[in-house]
């Protein structure tokens, strides 16, 4: 560049918008931040590896110290304890405390001692009779923390050993205590003796058990003796281990009792419970557990947690053996006792209740004795594995859930619940809404799992729960006011509308009901519901089924299908529970047409709904729409004069499609007068809904098989139409028998006389149509 005469140097700009000092400066903190990162990394490091070191460091001078007081134990005690005396297992005595110091379960010489003391406390007690006085001395008060600590830790060490030598051991694992032989045996029988809920030590040294979770060492346990149960020479009597087990669940009955929360994972409800056929294994475990005191504790233990830890049901055995579905069986198994007890309590059978509803809406379908699962019954996810319950597990579940368990648990739910026709004007209180949505929520799980003919008659003929489900929903439908189900139910329905779950469960019940009265018992003698009650149920229903199908419809109306996942719990329930009660209130609904159309108790109008307007029977038109699945379903909702629009609508534009082609479809049929009605049926039976809305040309044969002359410009198929019809309600051909007021209806017993009267009926409905068809054009 050119000197211009400016002596001062100009400053030099960055088009990029910053100094180069400011990029200096943000360069630079960076790299402080590198480096303080990579000084406190270093530190961390430093300071983990100090640890690894103090760790190992202090665990070999523990090994050297455990070895040091093991030769110490030897020379004061031999190797066989074959020094020892009742006054070695006294507070000052070094005995124990130098064993449970240095006992180690893998090593087999610590594990000759252990059996060898525990065979030792066997024969001291046998002799004196009082555990206390052998560990504790004369004054258990002055020496009862030092005494808990050791036994503690006694105890804890037995079940170890027995853990880690399980394998080797497991023919041994399921004898009794009196085997003298058994090693197992016998540090079992040790800790019966220790864990004896009437000792002083007893809730501390369980408490100390269940925090080291030693329920899931006794599941690995069970469950390498399970091979071995009948191995043995025991069988009929109760083994070591079931009794350390029955000592410590019966400990938590116990009032009162000091011992801290234990995670439910390490329960002996997710640890033991859920092991397949435990009380087969353990019969006198399952009368322990049987108690009415234990049972409700178990109980309600789960209710509280089983929906938020069902994720951590063990998954150690096979698929056909889900967790969810082994403590179920076990449950109902044990649960019948304690109902049929007098003094069995309210809140147990909620509990109960609440526990079994999540369990069984985990379970795919069972099936039936008499049929198979099929597509009717549940729908699969896209990626959804279809999971099958072991065979004897769903006897153990099916068998459980019998009409004696359903008629003690309606029981205690409705006991304090009365039925009298009274005052309405106050609702249900609520103790009445946790009884009905803990009876409608198992019952409606149940209705989606087991087989439903084992279980419609006994809950229609032998429970209460007809009058007191209907007397619930009478007092809600007159306050206008339907009762929230409890929180304990809300992952069922969330928020939908109050009258969901209990028609899920009374529609179903009353409909098998209504298929067994007759005429007299309905009419006359109004049972099972007075036909006031009736006509206030049609109402419920219809508002129910509008709502379901057309104000607020969830899922397809007409699929009548459920929605499950095989994985886990069912999907949607919402939409699940909706979907069925859309199904069973139309079929009840339906039903209840039928009864009023033999004898009229209601005017037609109150199975109408109060929704069908124009915009209804224009969309009834279009196939596809909701309002054309509910002329499907649902047809009486529809009246009849709106029903006749949409079919006159319907016919107009087949008539306008077919004209759109130019060209119909001809049929022409050869049929013999004497025979026409099976002619026709043999013929036109296969005709399509396409081939009969066309012209159908129709030429008679006589006897001699020669046809008639004339050519059938219409006049021919009217005559066709007259002497079929005319074959058909004859009643002497049998389809259809005649009233004293000569009024025809179908013939109950047209089964007899022909095969195929099911088919000869749905044939005459075509004709009739194809007749109505013929008038329309």
């Amino acid at each position: 560049m050119f000197f211009s005469g400016d002596p001062t140097t100009r400053k030099r700009v960055d088009l990029g918008g910053r100094s180069s000092k400011e990029r200096d400066r943000q360069k630079l903190l960076e790299q402080t931040r590198l480096e303080r990162n990579r000084r406190l990394w270093l530190r961390q490091q430093n300071s983990a590896a100090l640890k690894i070191q103090k760790y190992f460091r202090g665990r070999k001078v523990v090994e050297v110290e455990r070895a040091n007081v093991r030769e110490q134990f030897y020379k004061n005690y031999g190797k066989d304890c074959h020094h020892v005396d009742r006054h070695c297992f006294g507070p000052d005595s070094e005995f124990l405390r130098q064993l449970i110091f240095f006992v180690n379960a893998w090593n087999m010489n610590d594990f000759s001692v252990l059996v060898e003391t525990c065979r030792f406390i066997q024969h001291f007690v046998r002799e004196s009779g009082d555990v206390v006085e052998l560990f504790a001395g004369t004054d258990y008060l002055s020496n009862h923390s030092l005494v808990v600590y050791r036994l503690k830790r006694l105890s804890f060490a037995c079940i170890q050993a027995i853990h880690h030598n399980r394998n080797q051991l497991k023919d041994q694992l399921l004898m009794t205590g009196e085997e003298p032989s058994a090693s197992t045996a016998i540090l079992l029988q040790a800790l019966v003796l220790i864990l004896d809920p009437k000792l002083p030590w007893a809730c501390k040294t369980v408490g100390y058990l269940l925090q080291r979770n030693v329920f899931s060492l006794f599941r690995e346990v069970i469950l390498t003796a399970k091979e071995n149960i009948n191995a043995n020479g025991s069988f009929g009597k109760v083994s070591a281990l079931e009794h350390v087990l029955a000592c410590m669940i019966s400990h938590v009955g116990q009032s009162p009792c000091i011992c801290t929360n234990v995670d439910p994972q390490w329960s002996f409800s997710f640890q033991i419970l859920t092991i397949p056929f435990l009380w087969k294994k353990f019969p006198y475990l399952k009368e322990v557990f049987a108690s009415r005191s234990l049972t409700q504790y178990y109980t309600n233990q789960m209710a509280l947690c089983v929906q938020n830890h069902a994720n951590v049901l063990p998954t150690d055995m096979l698929n056909e053996f889900p967790g969810y579905a082994c403590i179920l069986g076990n449950i109902l198994e044990t649960t019948g006792a304690a109902l049929s007890q007098p003094d069995c309590s309210f809140e147990m059978a909620l509990d109960l209740a609440a526990v079994t509803t999540f369990l069984l809406e985990a379970l795919p379908p069972i099936k039936s004795s008499s049929r198979e699962i099929g597509e009717d019954d549940m729908i699969i996810g896209d990626e959804s594995v279809e999971i099958v319950l072991d065979d004897n597990l769903q006897q153990q579940i099916t068998n459980a859930i019998d009409s004696r368990f359903l008629v003690q648990l309606t029981n205690v739910l409705f006991g304090g619940i009365s039925t009298a026709h009274g005052s309405h004007n106050e609702g249900p209180d609520d103790k009445e809404v946790a009884a009905v949505a803990a009876a409608c929520a198992f019952l409606h799980v149940t209705f989606n799992t087991l087989p439903l003919e084992r279980i419609m008659t006994v809950l229609a003929y032998r429970t209460e729960l007809v009058p007191v489900l209907w007397n619930f929903m009478k007092r809600c439908h007159q306050n206008q006011k339907w009762s929230s189900l409890p929180e304990r139910f809300s992952y069922l329905l969330g928020d939908a509308p109050g009258w969901l779950l209990p028609l899920s469960v009374f529609c179903p019940v009353y409909k098998h009901m209504l298929m067994i009265v007759d005429n007299e018992e309905f009419y006359e003698q109004e049972k099972p519901l007075s036909l006031k009650d009736v006509r206030c149920l049609i109402v419920i229903l219809r508002q129910a089924l509008w709502q379901i199908l057309w104000v607020n419809p969830s899922a397809h109306p007409s699929s009548g299908k459920f929605i499950s996942n095989t994985s886990g719990h069912k999907k949607h329930p919402v939409e699940a529970i909706q979907s069925r009660v859309g199904t069973v209130a139309s079929e009840l609904l339906s039903q209840l047409q039928d009864w009023n159309n033999r004898r009229q108790f209601t005017p037609p109008s109150d199975f109408h709904a109060d929704g069908v307007n124009d915009y209804f029977i224009s969309q009834a038109v279009m196939e596809g729409t909701k309002a054309h699945d509910i002329l499907k379903q649902a047809p009486f909702l529809i009246p009849f004069t709106s029903r006749v629009k949409i079919f006159t609508s319907q016919l107009a534009s087949v008539r306008h499609r077919q004209e759109a082609h130019g060209v119909f479809t001809r049929n022409r049929f050869r049929i013999r007068r004497d025979h026409i009605l099976e002619d026709a049926y043999n013929q036109m039976s296969a005709l399509s809904e396409e081939d009969l809305r066309g012209l159908i040309r129709v030429t008679f044969v006589n006897e001699f098989g020669v046809e008639e002359a004339g050519i059938d410009g219409g006049g021919i198929f009217k005559d066709f139409m007259e002497n079929i019809t005319r074959a058909a309600f004859d009643v002497q051909y049998g389809l259809f028998k005649e009233t004293a007021d000569h009024l025809l209806y179908p013939n109950p017993g047209s089964g007899m006389i022909h095969e195929q009267h099911l088919q000869f009926f749905h044939f005459l409905g075509s004709l009739l149509a194809k007749l109505y068809l013929s008038w329309a054009y």
